[in-house]
C-alpha cells in the first residue's frame, strides 16, 4: 500500500508497505529494522518475533524514545514484559501491533513531533 506524502519529508517517513517489506522515503527494506524520525533506518538483528531478546531492546533504549511502536510481523503479538522491563523502568512505552498498523501509527506520532521509535520485525520465510 502506498501512503500519501505529508509535510514530514525531512524525516524518515513510511511511504509504503507490503506483507514482506516496508518503504521509507521511497527506499524499500526487506529486513527487520529500527526507524527513528531524524536518523537513517538501521538494521535490527531480529529474524523472527520469538527470537527477540532483552539485548534487542537495549539497542532501541539507547536512542531514548518516548514510545516504541513494535511491529510484530503480519499479525499482532504481545511481547513478554520481562523483555521490555528496562524500557518500562525508564518510562518508555511499548505498543505492539502488526507491521501495517505500526507503520501507520509511527507516521502519525512522528508527524505530531513525538520522539517515537519504530521497531519492525520482518520475519524470514
Amino acid at each position: 500500500m502506498k501512503l500519501h506524502s505529508t509535510q514530514t519529508q525531512q524525516y524518515q517517513t513510511i511511504t509504503g508497505y507490503e506483507l514482506d517489506s516496508v518503504e521509507i522515503n521511497a527506499i524499500t527494506y526487506k529486513h527487520s529494522l529500527i526507524v527513528l524520525p531524524e536518523t537513517k533506518p538501521v538494521e535490527w538483528p531480529v529474524s523472527h518475533f520469538d527470537s527477540i531478546t532483552v539485548d534487542n531492546f537495549a539497542q532501541i533504549e539507547a536512542n531514548q524514545p518516548d514510545v516504541v511502536i513494535l511491529g510484530t510481523g503480519n499479525k499482532q503479538r504481545f511481547i513478554h514484559p520481562r523483555l521490555i522491563a528496562a524500557l518500562t523502568a525508564r518510562r518508555i512505552g511499548v505498543e505492539c501491533m502488526d507491521n501495517q498498523a505500526a507503520c501507520r501509527t509511527y507516521n502519525i506520532l512522528m508527524a505530531e513531533g513525538r520522539k517515537v521509535a519504530l521497531a519492525l520485525v520482518m520475519e524470514d520465510a
